[in-house]
């Protein structure tokens, strides 16, 4: 203790040792000591000397802080002391009041004490498994140490901990820390771990990344959260960003719905502070995250649909339209509201609907255009403005139709300012950047639209009072070729550009508007001029420009115009500018510096107005027309007619292709519908196999059955004597045949009384016919038919019971005979008969044999007549309801005719009191009237005795 004390004590009397030596010795007493408490305090000693003498600790105390870790992990004290040693030596602390020189020289100082450490993978893996302990002491210092580790050497420290088993979970599991402190630093390491690599990034998100941190900005408030939501934010954007896999989980798992929350802002917006700001800028890069233009299609789509179904893009909207909002939340609110839109339907309509809260409500898309064409507003709120509008119009005919409509004569509305009226103020303003939005915003109106390129060309201009109006078409042109006075000015490139690419728009792939353009006699000429000159460097991108303008009007040239027919302009071209000059003038575009810029991405990102030149789809555009116009210009028309025949070949050889198509597509339907059938006639015959083979094997076993009883039986017989064995034998069949008849006489016994039971119910049937009123004369000739035919029956079945009761006397004496035989039998069993009694056995045997088989001929007969009966009780029984339905409408007649005379009477009553009446009033008067009364009332009573006894 005594060195420790003149190392780090007070002055002594020698002269003092130099730093370089202090830590030399302490490096000795490290490695040297055998005392806990001596190794100690000298790793102590380090870590103060560690930041003063950075570069000495670094070189000499390095490999013993590491052996230190690895030899006393039961002490978290000294492995306390030794991680916040590493650290300060690895990490480079950014201090203000360094300058450049000596920031870069730590830098580099940290760079190479990291290579140093991080060239064996086990002392990586020795920090990791130091993160298993809960001490505060040791836990703290590895989370510092491994995040400047990961801040220095990056991707070979990923490589290790990815590899290395368990590695991420236990860094995930700080997040599960009670302790701030550990949890704040330990979403910082997780930033770290998580740049530009998509394993780790895969596997923190299925470690439930997502739902820790989202609970963690929750619990601490949100957008008025703290410095925390802001590292949970950045991580959540490290996890989402690029990767389509976490992507599809973060919307599998429902986190988007739990993101809505996040904008719900209050009325009062005043007094947002910068950390809110910050906050509220990451939540909208994470949504702008989830349905970026460079996700595939099919996910961003699925996001959209998600956004629009919880209200995220309706609370969205809500902030786009409050007041009180910052200019850079606004301006990232609106492109965040763009991407949402982009290419959904259900979401561009309802951004259509959406209304500023002003008087009178005005569109959320005029109030938007009316900030883009405002010179007066931050050049990238317009530029946000802007990419709005065309996102809201991607893939949109139904928005496009809207916006040209504005602008059409029929529909234009003096009292309101539209999109239309916007678009055309800010087309020929003033400002340049105003003509260049309006124009690029116009463009995507028409943007692969022919119908509304068509609309377009019925706009009016009013240019002046006195003057007749001119179509916007002929306003655009006019502007470019007004000469000196602004196609000289180079401040309004930026104006003739957006024209320039608002023509090439709206004349590609649309033959009347080429015509139209053609139509004024002004604008080839122009064209040629521009094209031919030779100008400066800002002048280069408009003959370009100019060049693919005129391109277009030969590629898409109807030849309606003698003049400028496609051979004609290409001859003028090659007279006025010469094929290989226009070229190389078309070549100017994609040459240009701010061209690939702009191809890069949808979102029109500029550092400066004066940079805004290109669109996103116009170099689209460019790209798709540029190598199509050079042919055209090379083509001879001889090979333009053998280009046209070729389109026609292709277009019939198309034409039997589609027929062809058609006809393979209704073959593979039938093919499918016999497939159907032959599976479902497959499965049948598998049914019906399975069917029989069952049955089969039914049979098979009563086979089986069958032969195991008749061995049985034959056993049986072989057991008894030869004598004994014949007639037991001519007995045994007896027997079995005498059985047999009882059960045929008992089923004949029970069909007989069937047939008396059905018998009985036909007789009470024709009684209660009978007692009924008489018939018509066929029905009654039918009846007596009837009756024959079922007395007829009755004498048959009456014969039948009497055989049937011959048949049982007879079956008794045959029981009775063969119980006599039977007893014979057992008594010659005995050997007491002799041969004489046999022969009388025998014959008698013989005698009941031939008896058996007539009964059985009988029992045949009775059964056919059996038969016989029930075919003709059948048709009794159908003769019978037949006479049943005409006896029905027979009594449907009758009560109709008694109707009929009811009404009748009732007409003859009525009249006859008429008549009474008007003969009382002639008697009244004094005529004579003949006395009639008596005769009608006694014609009518003997009417009436007639009808009563019918």
């Amino acid at each position: 203790m005594n060195f420790f004390r003149g190392v780090m004590g007070g002055q002594g009397a020698g002269p003092q040792p130099t730093g370089a030596e202090t830590i030399h010795k302490l490096c000795d007493r490290v490695a040297s000591s055998t005392l806990l408490e001596d190794r100690r305090d000298a790793v102590r000693a380090l870590k103060s000397l560690s930041k003063k003498y950075r570069m000495e600790v670094g070189t000499q105390a390095m490999d013993h802080l590491i052996n230190i870790l690895q030899t006393d992990r039961s002490d978290s004290e000294i492995l306390g002391y030794a991680l916040d040693t590493l650290y300060n030596i690895i990490c480079n602390d950014e201090e203000e009041e360094q300058d450049e020189t000596a920031q870069k020289q730590s830098d580099d100082l940290g760079a190479q004490f990291t290579d140093q450490f991080v060239q064996d993978p086990e002392h990586v893996t020795l920090i990791l498994s130091l993160l298993e302990e809960f001490d505060f002491h040791v836990r703290w210092p590895g989370v510092k140490l491994l995040t400047a580790l990961l801040k220095n050497q990056c991707v070979q420290v990923q490589g290790i901990i990815l590899v290395s088993p368990m590695g991420v979970s236990r860094l995930m599991d700080l997040l599960a820390d009670s302790r701030e402190v550990i949890r704040n630093d330990g979403l910082l390491l997780l930033q770290q771990l998580t740049k530009s690599n998509a394993a780790i990034q895969k596997i923190v998100a299925f470690e439930n990344a997502f739902e820790r941190l989202l609970d963690i900005i929750t619990e601490e408030g949100s957008s008025d959260g703290g410095i925390v939501v802001e590292d949970c934010l950045l991580l959540l954007l490290n996890l989402l960003k690029n990767n389509s896999s976490n992507q599809n989980f973060f919307k599998e798992g429902s986190y988007i719905q739990r993101m809505k929350p996040w904008f719900e802002i209050g009325d009062d917006n005043s007094g947002w502070s910068a950390q809110k700001v910050t906050n509220l800028h990451l939540m909208l890069q994470l949504v702008r995250v989830m349905v970026s233009p460079v996700n595939s299609p099919g996910a961003s789509a699925s996001c959209q649909k998600s956004m629009y179904q919880c209200g995220l893009l309706q609370q969205l909207c809500t902030i786009l339209m409050a007041t009180g909002v910052p200019a850079d939340i606004l301006t990232e609110t609106i492109n965040t509201v763009s991407e949402v839109i982009r290419g959904s339907q259900v979401n561009q309509d309802y951004f259509a609907s959406v209304n500023a809260p002003s008087n009178p409500p005005r569109p959320a898309i005029v109030v938007l255009l009316m900030s883009m064409v405002n010179e007066r507003q931050p050049f990238v709120l317009r530029c946000a403005v802007l990419y709005c509008f065309q996102c809201f119009l991607y893939k949109n005919q139904k928005g496009q139709g809207e916006i040209v409509a504005t602008l059409l004569p029929s529909t234009i509305d003096a009292n309101s300012i539209s999109a239309g009226q916007l678009l055309c103020g800010g087309l020929f303003s003033a400002d340049s950047l105003s003509n260049w939005c309006a124009a690029v915003a116009l463009a995507h109106s028409l943007q692969d639209n022919l119908t509304q390129k068509e609309q377009l060309l019925r706009v009016q201009l009013a240019t002046s009072l006195g003057k007749p109006p001119v179509s916007l078409l002929q306003q655009c042109t006019n502007i470019l070729s007004q000469g000196d006075k602004i196609v000289r000015r180079g401040s309004k490139v930026q104006t003739r550009v957006g024209l320039l690419m608002l023509l090439c728009t709206w004349i590609n792939n649309c033959p009347i508007a080429v015509t139209h353009f053609l139509h004024n006699q002004e604008n080839v000429p122009f064209l040629t001029a521009q094209i031919s000159e030779n100008l400066g460097e800002d002048e280069r991108l408009v003959q370009g420009l100019c060049a693919l303008l005129l391109g277009i009007c030969i590629y898409y040239n109807d030849n309606s115009l003698e003049n400028y027919t496609k051979e004609k302009l290409k001859q003028l071209i090659e007279k006025r500018i010469g094929k290989e000059n226009f070229v190389e003038k078309l070549g100017f575009i994609t040459k240009h510096e701010l061209y690939s810029r702009a191809a890069q991405k949808p979102q029109p990102v500029f550092p400066s107005p004066e940079q805004m030149l290109f669109d996103h789809e116009f170099t689209k555009l460019v790209k798709e027309l540029e190598g199509v116009i050079t042919k055209a210009v090379h083509k001879s028309s001889e090979d333009e007619k053998k280009e046209e025949e070729v389109k026609k070949t292709l277009e019939q050889h198309d034409n039997i292709v589609t027929q062809y198509k058609e006809l393979i597509r209704e073959q593979d339907a039938q093919i499918q519908e016999l497939k159907e059938q032959v599976a479902s006639m497959s499965s049948q015959n598998e049914q019906m196999q399975t069917t029989v083979a069952h049955q089969l094997s039914q049979i098979q076993q009563h086979k089986d059955q069958y032969n195991i009883l008749k061995l049985k039986l034959g056993k049986d017989n072989q057991s008894q004597s030869n004598s004994q064995g014949d007639a037991s034998h001519v007995n045994g069949l007896q027997t079995e045949e005498l059985t047999q008849l009882r059960e045929e006489v008992e089923e004949l016994r029970r069909q007989h009384t069937l047939l008396q039971t059905q018998l009985a119910d036909k007789d009470t049937l024709i009684n209660t016919l009978k007692s009924e009123p008489a018939e018509s004369s066929a029905g009654g000739s039918d009846n007596t038919e009837l009756l024959k035919e079922l007395e007829t029956l009755k004498g048959q079945v009456q014969s039948q019971s009497a055989e049937i009761d011959q048949m049982k006397t007879e079956r008794q004496e045959l029981l009775r005979r063969a119980e006599a035989g039977s007893s014979d039998a057992v008594s010659s069993s005995d050997g007491s008969l002799d041969a004489a009694k046999m022969a009388e056995v025998e014959s008698r045997l013989a005698a009941q044999t031939t008896e058996t088989e007539r009964l059985k001929e009988e029992a045949k007969s009775l059964s056919e007549s059996r038969a016989e009966l029930e075919q003709q009780l059948a048709s009794a029984t159908s003769t019978v309801a037949i006479m049943q339905t005409e006896k029905a409408k027979l009594q449907t007649e009758v009560q109709e005719s008694k109707k009929e005379q009811d009404d009748l009477l009732m007409l003859l009553a009525d009249q006859d009191q008429k008549i009474h009446g008007l003969k009382q009033k002639l008697k009244d008067l004094g005529e004579m009237v003949d006395d009639e009364d008596d005769l009608r009332d006694q014609t009518d009573d003997d009417y009436e005795d007639d009808e009563d006894e019918d």
